[in-house]
């Protein structure tokens, strides 16, 4: 009974993950391959003529290679900040896990609050202002870091809980000063959940709309998922173009998932196991 339990279980996940990610996927993609006035119809059925290369060129072509420009700008973004997530991460995930002082519970209550109180836009933008940040790429890096700041702490945290204390012992013998002791000792040992956070944040980041739309609004300040609306128009939107970009935009995610879908597995639950 178990067994035939498990196996319809099974069977009903893979159903759902069909209905629920494939057949959305498939429809961006026929779609994309359909010219302009067969796209506008919105049906899932195979096109009777394939246009995706024209689409292609047309969707890179708009508005002075503005999706170019703007996959530019999503790069710098994406890498800045999960960059700087991972390193401040790491090092206050480290501290809190390895030096308890009085503070560390408010600090942790910080950390969670990072999680649960939903961002304030206009006093963000009012920050911005008064430090000449708002409207530049600086300003949006510093924004993004601090929005994925406490998952990362989170879960550098409970990773650098697996690490033995007695390495950071011997490398104090050994005459290592604090950042020497992260930097040399530590920090190579948490490429398990380093990858985790890369591939996470780098995914929310890149697919993020809302923080480019309010903090770095412009057009030579487009970012990836601002490209949507190129092809939206009051009166008529170009479904042919608008899915050839979505298609565009949702690869390099999926490639990464696709690549390092054990990685962050691994990452995720190892402090939770060993922790």
């Amino acid at each position: 009974m178990r067994t035939a339990t498990r196996y319809w279980l099974g069977t009903a996940a893979i159903v759902v993950f069909a209905v629920v990610f494939i057949v959305p996927f498939l429809f961006i993609v026929l779609t994309a391959m359909k010219d302009q006035q067969e796209a506008g119809q919105l049906e899932f059925t195979w096109p009777s003529q394939i246009a995706l290369l024209d689409n292609l060129r047309e969707a890179l072509q708009a508005r002075d290679y503005i999706l170019i420009i703007a996959f530019i700008n999503s790069t710098i973004l994406t890498v800045t900040s999960v960059a700087l997530m991972v390193v401040l991460a790491a090092m206050v995930g480290f501290v809190l896990q390895r030096r308890a002082t009085r503070w560390s519970g408010f600090i942790n209550f910080l950390v969670l609050s990072g999680l649960i109180i939903p961002p304030a836009v206009v006093p963000t933008i009012w920050v911005l202002q008064g430090l000449g940040l708002f409207r530049t790429m600086p300003g949006l890096i510093l924004v993004e870091v601090a929005y994925g700041l406490s998952f990362s702490i989170l879960l550098f945290r409970a990773f650098i809980a697996t690490v033995p204390r007695e390495l950071d012992e011997a490398a104090i013998i050994d005459g290592a000063g604090p950042l020497r002791l992260f930097f040399r000792v530590v920090f190579p040992l948490l490429r398990p959940v380093a990858v985790t956070v890369i591939v996470v944040q780098s995914v929310v980041v890149f697919n993020d709309f809302t923080h480019p739309l309010y903090f770095l609004p412009g057009e030579h300040n487009a970012t990836v998922q601002l490209t949507l609306y190129n092809f939206q128009s009051q009166y008529e939107t170009q479904y042919n173009l608008l899915f050839t970009n979505i298609l565009l935009i949702t690869i390099p995610p999926l490639v990464m998932f696709l690549f390092f879908n054990r990685q962050i597995v691994a990452g995720m639950t190892a402090g939770a196991i060993k922790g």
